[in-house]
């Protein structure tokens, strides 16, 4: 069994010994950002994920390889919008070629780009490439995860929220009546059982498969809170990426929801997803994953969950949390559970590449499947620059 970087290091070394030097033959010279865009390209291998459209009836579209290739290149290059990537293709003869066009003439419009974008979006092309790049790596050979961080990050959207309407349950209504009019929540009369409660999503994700769990979690834009670094509460319009990390800070599995949507309800479809893709053995998540039914599933999944305790204003189990940090601190000892759980900067490292490198900040596209490709893009980009971030 050998280990990722000696799985990686095949990939570096014939993209540094043939295929620059190839390149900086046919091409003019290359630039760190071209080469970093090159090796990209050459480890994921979109093309070959694209449907072949040369034989079917009608007029032939135009090269989707092409495109594809390209719209790797804008998250690569952090471009805001499809049309300064048209542009650049056009000023940029290097970029051009590497992309896969050799003339100007051979670029397709702008309503192209976003004809095909769409296709993209509905075939979930970055999703099929990420999963399969992932498992190349990971599960074809393998190679053990050792710590896997969970985390979300907030996606702003240039879209309106859409409106909560409140279910009416016919069940609780007349529940209501019952108790007598007027009556509302609270202690039921003497004698009276008290109506059982519904389970939770958590409880319900459970006994469900993989593909329920993800179409019950909510995809809509809405209006979404959650702390900063400093304890600050802050809002945004759109959605929320919940990511999987492995060591190295690279993305292993993502999920799309509402903004609104906490980021319990997605980690059992997280962890699920990520089983499937490979092998782990810590789950590091911060206080909003301690859930008894997440911990459950965790460990079902033969993993060690190492949480950060929540004291869900439980004011005696916040003194204690403090009070162990403090004579942790004084003797200068910290628990193994402790130092295995700081890898958890992964997955910050992971939301800050993506939005500040990858295109995270740039959504210029509505509608929770077009985000969700373009953000994929994102992701697909920095886990092949990470990948081969080990051995450069």
């Amino acid at each position: 069994m050998r280990t990722l970087t000696e799985n990686v290091s095949q990939f570096w070394s014939n993209i540094q010994d043939n295929l620059f030097p190839y390149l900086e033959e046919t091409v003019d010279f290359l630039t760190k950002k071209q080469q970093q865009l090159v090796t990209v390209l050459e480890v994921i291998r979109i093309e070959q994920f694209i449907q072949d459209y040369r034989y079917y009836e009608g007029r032939p579209r135009k090269t989707r390889a092409a495109i594809a290739r390209s719209f790797v290149a804008k998250m690569v290059y952090n471009m805001d919008s499809t049309r300064a990537l048209c542009e650049r293709l056009h000023s940029d003869k290097s970029l051009r070629r590497i992309c896969g066009w050799e003339i100007k003439n051979s670029i397709p419009s702008e309503a192209t780009f976003s004809r095909a974008f769409a296709e993209f979006a509905e075939t979930e092309l970055p999703q099929r490439v990420h999963e399969a790049l992932v498992k190349k790596i990971y599960s074809e050979t393998d190679t053990l995860v050792l710590h896997n961080s969970r985390d979300s990050t907030a996606i702003e959207a240039r879209e309106k929220p859409v409106v909560k309407k409140k279910e009416v349950n016919a069940q609780t209504d007349v529940q209501k009546l019952q108790r007598g009019r007027g009556r509302g929540r609270g202690r039921p009369k003497k004698g009276e059982e008290p109506p059982p409660k519904e389970p939770t999503r958590i409880e319900r994700q459970k006994t469900m498969s993989l593909k329920d769990m993800l179409k019950e979690l909510p995809q809509t834009c809405d209006i979404g809170t959650k702390k900063n670094s400093k304890g600050h509460a802050e809002h945004w319009i759109g959605y929320k990426l919940h990511l999987d990390s492995a060591d190295g800070a690279i993305p292993i599995s993502a999920i799309l929801t509402s903004a609104s949507v906490h980021d319990s309800q997605a980690a059992i479809p997280m962890a699920t997803i990520t089983a499937q893709r490979v092998i782990n053995l810590y789950d590091l998540m911060d206080a909003a994953y301690d859930v008894p039914g997440i911990l459950e599933h965790s460990r079902s999944l033969g993993h060690v969950p190492l949480v950060d305790k929540n004291p869900r204003r439980n004011k005696e189990l916040a003194y204690e949390k403090g009070a162990e940090l403090k004579r942790q601190k004084l003797i200068h000892m910290e628990s193994p559970e402790s130092i295995r759980y700081n890898e958890r900067t992964n997955a910050e490292r992971v939301n800050s590449l993506l939005k500040d490198e990858f295109g995270g900040r740039m959504i210029r596209v509505r509608g929770a499947a077009k985000v969700m490709c373009h953000l994929m893009f994102g992701v697909l980009a920095l886990a092949a620059d990470q990948l081969i971030g080990l051995v450069t």
